[in-house]
């Protein structure tokens, strides 16, 4: 779920298929939205927004969110979300997600059906429970989060080998 909005009566969250990184230095991804849609020129105003990753008890509200218009709906009252004033940025962060990952947009990308919002991550803020102690990286495994791919909504997080296998394991 994308948040996005610099005041209360704009804040709107929109349910994003297209989206990724793009770069690690500095750290940058994407979301793709189609013009239409009611958040796209929310962030094409005011150039930011938050990706918050969606768990299982969250996929209530990411399919809700992503089949109603903010235009009709205030769909942080209807989901019962909290919106949180970002650390970095100044649309909020949705409270109940687990990792909010703040972005600043540098560049918007007319694709055709969708147009791609390129954007540099300011901040992440995370749960302590998605924090590898060793680390300091995010860890999906065993944290039912959710993707959507293809109209079907799947849980990530089984590690079936670490990158670099092929050579390590090698006779």
């Amino acid at each position: 779920m994308v948040s996005c909005g610099k005041s209360e009566n704009e804040f709107n969250i929109i349910s994003i298929a297209w989206t990724g990184t793009i770069c690690s230095t500095p750290p940058m991804c994407y979301i793709s939205i189609r013009k239409e849609r009611y958040s796209y020129p929310i962030i094409k105003r005011n150039m930011e927004f938050v990706i918050n990753y969606t768990t299982k008890e969250l996929i209530y509200a990411m399919d809700w969110c992503g089949r109603n218009s903010g235009s009709n709906y205030n769909k942080f009252k209807e989901m019962n979300l909290t919106p949180v004033k970002g650390t970095l940025v100044d649309c909020p962060v949705i409270q109940e997600s687990p990792v909010n990952i703040e972005c600043k947009v540098k560049d918007i990308i007319s694709l055709g059906s969708h147009d791609m919002f390129i954007a540099e991550v300011v901040h992440i803020q995370a749960s302590e429970r998605y924090i590898n102690p060793k680390s300091g990286t995010i860890q999906i495994q065993n944290n039912e989060l959710i993707a959507y791919s293809q109209g079907n909504y799947l849980e990530l997080g089984k590690i079936i080998e670490q990158a670099g296998f092929s050579i390590t394991n090698k006779q």
